[in-house]
């Protein structure tokens, strides 16, 4: 793969960046068209799109910092320049993003259901896009893999940068991840014609994200997994997968009561 798309002398420019800035850009593009089906201003989407991605962009950096202290990493190491360029715990990004979408929604006034109705296909298709720059870097690799499907990074900067280990097959993960990400947001344009309640379409969010992620998480093989209670299967990610269905069932629950007072 082509973690580094080119070098100008010591300089690098990285592959993951430029894709990462395409789904945003694509993302935004998709969260205008929905928003305006529920008469949602196109400002009030770019606003709530900057503020998401800097809460999301700090909160993966935190949570990286903190799995990686808890496993027992030195602070050394954990705050290395090597280390500070990975891309962080997605979960993390989108749980940080969550509360600061809750609080500039209500600073700008916009009803919390049908905003986030509108914004969480777009936030799968942002997803969805990252996973093809983590294939382009070689982060967030999978296990070893024995099927006819199995690839194999070649690029010494994948190591340096990931420590993706290099002639060997692995599982491709990130496609995994690539086409669970777009199953949710294809399922959340579904349903959001369908939706009963405002609101719905979020909770099905993080459900679906949720358990797509459970699942994906048997074949990640990157680094220490980070597994929690003593539990093998407990890793972090499957940890925060578990949280966002929580979160899911917890926002369906108070949304669809909300939603019941104005219907009637």
């Amino acid at each position: 793969m082509h973690p580094v798309l080119f070098r100008i002398g010591t300089f690098e420019v990285g592959t993951y960046g430029l894709i990462l800035a395409l789904g945003f850009f694509l993302a935004m593009a998709l969260a205008k068209r929905q928003a305006r089906l529920d008469g949602i201003s196109g400002e009030a989407v770019a606003d709530l799109a900057i503020t998401v991605l800097l809460a999301g962009l700090l909160g993966s950096r935190v949570l990286y910092i903190i799995v990686e202290l808890v496993n027992g990493a030195p602070p050394s190491q954990v705050f290395s320049l090597g280390m500070l360029r990975a891309a962080g715990h997605v979960h993390g990004g989108i749980l940080a993003a969550l509360a600061a979408f809750l609080w500039r929604s209500k600073k700008l006034g916009l009803r919390l259901g049908v905003t986030g109705d509108a914004l969480v296909p777009a936030t799968a298709l942002g997803q969805a896009i990252g996973r093809l720059g983590c294939l382009m870097a070689g982060c967030c690799y999978g296990t070893v893999c024995e099927q006819p499907w199995a690839i194999r990074f070649t690029n010494a900067d994948a190591y340096r940068f990931s420590g993706t280990p290099l002639y060997e097959h692995l599982h491709p993960v990130q496609l995994y991840t690539f086409a669970a990400n777009l199953a949710v947001m294809g399922l959340l344009l579904w349903l959001r014609p369908r939706r009963r309640f405002e609101g719905q379409v979020l909770s099905a969010y993080f459900i679906l994200e949720g358990l797509a992620r459970a699942v994906v998480e048997t074949w990640r093989g990157d680094g220490d997994r980070g597994f929690w209670l003593g539990l093998s299967w407990l890793s972090t990610g499957r940890a925060t997968a578990l949280l966002f269905v929580a979160i899911g069932f917890t926002l369906a629950f108070f949304l669809q009561r909300a939603a019941k007072p104005r219907e009637a």
